[in-house]
């Protein structure tokens, strides 16, 4: 089996609702799971995963980015924060030659588990 083969069939059996948007792109859409918009890219020999958080705050810039660091380094347990453009998205990768279920699973709910827990601390720098 190939791995884009494999990973469809990961998520297939995590029961993610998931869509192929692209050759080796896909974005999962699981509200059930409570994750929503994470995009799963295959660029061997990585796996990709990326969702945007929310827009960089206006205000409080300097108070924010701290505590994205403060973030990646105590309770991000897979990848990182990230500023794309005008974005806050979390990024991970994975090697694609020796991925398992186990690893994959685990970054998935490494990055709910930041949305759930993280979001509300980030969006008060919004208001």
């Amino acid at each position: 089996m190939n791995i884009k083969d494999t990973i469809e069939n990961y998520m297939i059996d995590m029961d993610l609702v998931f869509k192929e948007v692209d050759d080796g792109t896909w974005l999962i859409e699981d509200d059930i799971a409570h994750i929503d918009n994470i995009v799963v890219k295959l660029l061997e020999p990585i796996v990709l995963f990326r969702v945007k958080i929310m827009t960089v705050p206006q205000n409080n810039r300097e108070e924010f980015y701290k505590k994205l660091l403060e973030l990646n380094a105590s309770e991000l347990v897979h990848g990182a924060y990230a500023i794309e453009e005008d974005s806050v998205v979390i990024v991970d990768t994975l090697q694609s030659e020796n991925l398992d279920i186990n690893e994959f699973r685990a970054t998935i709910e490494s990055i709910e588990m930041a949305l759930m827990d993280h979001y509300k601390q980030l969006s008060k720098y919004s208001e």
